[in-house]
């Protein structure tokens, strides 16, 4: 099957700049795209030092969105952003002040990857941190989600006027412009090789352990058209962690969230803006924080698919629901509240 490479590469362009991370594209770009995907033949998206981390949203969503392999190759810096203290992937116009803004959260990210099939995605990562990050990494570690195999080290800050190199992605582009791609976990090992004298002070990323993850039962069935058995599977997962944890869980809140992107797999916006209101009213009810981004991600999913809906019944009632919530979770984005009171008041002139 054909595969998907995302070649991401991102730093600010100012005195924020830990890592010269574009340098590292012109390597990579010169492997072939098959041996980047480890696949036969293989789709490349190249993304140098972008500006805004809604486009950058939009192509990683479409790559996840692949059915074949993903790989994705990130070579940049992180931080954290000033409000909620959360990882952030910095681009090029992003300075410590405007990362919630300016900055892709990495939770955008593991949302994004979370139901394709365990085993089909791999993350490369050649990260710097700040010194804040830094400190922050030691005790939570960087989460990128259940499914994908990651691959990669964070580094510290280089010293004081000086930008650092991508040494590890190079590392990884010089093995593969030898024409093949080994198994991800031994190009990993390999890697870190060519890099060992700096390995003492960084953190090693490794592959978690993905055998019985139920999400790779729930991605073959919706890779094989089969919505309906995988929403009645990962209902039985909602349940049983209803039973177990209570409701406002995170585990039986996570089944919830599976189910409303198995809805919008199945072309069922109806179901899935439902879903996402109901996700983001509960942690809402729950005590979570407006601004919190499991909070605004469920909001801005249900106003995604909210704007797929034609039935024009639908459309209003909720409408008014998503009104509702966008009037107490604006989101990353301006005027989301104004597009829908302007879609409802079309609706009622028509």
């Amino acid at each position: 099957m054909p595969g998907t490479v995302l070649l991401l590469a991102a730093a600010p362009l100012g005195r924020g700049r830990l890592v010269d991370a574009a340098a590292v594209l012109p390597v990579l770009g010169a492997v072939a795209p098959s041996v980047l995907a480890g696949t036969d033949t293989a789709h490349v998206v190249e993304l140098a030092d972008p500006l805004d981390p809604q486009g950058v949203l939009t192509r990683l969503r479409a790559a996840a969105a692949a059915s074949g392999p993903l790989t994705v190759y990130v070579t940049g810096q992180l931080l954290l952003d000033r409000r909620q203290r959360l990882p952030h992937l910095a681009l090029a116009r992003t300075t410590p002040a405007t990362a919630r803004y300016t900055a892709l959260p990495w939770h955008w990210l593991k949302d994004e990857l979370r139901l394709r099939p365990a085993g089909t995605t791999h993350l490369l990562l050649d990260l710097h941190a700040d010194a804040e990050t830094w400190a922050d990494l030691a005790e939570r570690p960087l989460d990128s989600g259940r499914t994908a195999v990651v691959h990669g080290r964070i580094a510290p800050p280089p010293g004081r006027r000086r930008i650092a190199e991508p040494t590890y992605m190079r590392a990884v582009a010089a093995l593969l412009r030898g024409g093949h791609r080994p198994p991800v976990a031994e190009l990993h090992r390999r890697a870190l090789d060519r890099i060992a004298a700096e390995l003492p002070s960084n953190l090693v990323l490794t592959a978690p352990d993905d055998e019985g993850d139920p999400h790779a039962a729930l991605s073959a069935a919706v890779r094989a058209g089969r919505h309906a058995d995988a929403d009645r599977l990962a209902a039985r997962h909602q349940e049983a962690a209803v039973r177990r944890h209570g409701p406002a869980s995170e585990d039986a809140l996570h089944w919830a969230e599976v189910r409303a992107d198995l809805a919008m797999f199945a072309g069922d916006p109806v179901r899935s803006c439902r879903a996402w209101l109901g996700v983001a009213g509960f942690r809402l009810a729950s005590g979570h924080a407006p601004d919190a981004p499991a909070v605004e991600s469920a909001v801005d999913r249900a106003h995604h698919q909210w704007s797929r809906i034609e039935d024009a019944d639908r459309v209003r009632e909720l409408g008014h629901k998503l009104a509702e919530l966008r009037a107490r979770v604006p989101g990353r984005r301006e005027g989301a509240l104004d597009a829908v009171r302007e879609r409802l008041e079309q609706l009622q002139d028509s």
